[in-house]
């Protein structure tokens, strides 16, 4: 196969997929990892790809920040997974920040009905899920809710949070990378989530392997304010354990 040709395939799988890594393309193609990072190389000269750790991503795709729908369609084993390896963070009794997010939305639906808990969120689908539940104390945040995370967000959401302090923010992320920690594609969402983990005393991050690697427009916090990072078992493991090195400890689910 000509380089032309593993270049076609390679944009093509990774505007397909959002994201291609370099053992699965090097597999499919019959090729060496060099040649594939050569390849990555090349089609990111052209402006076509971003390389990332253990791959790249479209372009396009940078920046883009998928509807709730589209998300909720990815990787919903590895989500599942993470959400329930996230119930073990839970305080026995007490208060808890759960974030906007997919894979928080799964760790709200999770929840034990056999304690009390107190559950701040500014998302309204996680509060849907909630209102019903005798043994949960519900406060929903309000301000401009955001059609694309269905969440409020902006000055109003800030304050109020402003006015809690809870045990655990359990937190959701576009992006995770060593080099600019915790990133997310809307400014209005950073700020939302940078005072969710200011309004806690321990801060947990769900994300799947497709956000490892990734650095997204607006910068949300470095790695060190984060407590515990759960992942799935796909993460590539040398990347993890960079993140590791930079403060939070790393589990996965």
């Amino acid at each position: 196969m000509y380089a032309t040709e593993r270049h076609a395939q390679i944009l093509d799988a990774a505007r397909l997929h959002g994201r291609v890594e370099v053992s699965g393309i090097a597999k499919e193609l019959d090729v060496t990892p060099e040649t594939v990072r050569r390849d990555l190389t090349a089609l990111e000269r052209r402006g076509l790809l971003r390389r990332v750790h253990g791959g790249a991503i479209p372009v396009e795709r940078l920046n883009a920040e998928p509807a709730v729908a589209e998300r909720e369609s990815l990787s919903p084993t590895e989500k599942d997974r993470i959400a329930r390896a996230a119930l073990a963070e839970l305080p026995e009794g007490g208060s808890v920040i759960i974030d906007a997010g997919t894979t928080t939305a799964r760790l709200a639906q999770f929840l034990p009905s056999d304690r009390e808990l107190t559950v701040v969120t500014h998302s309204i689908p996680i509060a849907h899920s909630l209102i019903a539940r005798p043994n949960i104390h519900l406060h929903l945040l309000g301000g401009i809710v955001r059609a694309r995370t269905e969440a409020a967000v902006g000055e109003w959401t800030t304050t109020q949070i402003a006015g809690v302090f809870a045990d655990v923010a359990f937190l959701g992320t576009n992006g995770i990378s060593v080099e600019r920690g915790l990133t997310t594609p809307d400014i209005v969402e950073a700020s939302v989530k940078r005072a969710l983990i200011a309004a806690s005393r321990r801060t947990v991050v769900l994300a799947d392997h497709l956000k490892f690697g990734r650095q997204d427009f607006a910068l949300v916090a470095p790695l060190s304010a984060v407590d515990t990072v759960i992942t799935d078992a796909r993460t590539d493991a040398e990347l993890a354990a960079e993140i590791e090195a930079a403060g939070p400890q790393i589990v996965i689910a």
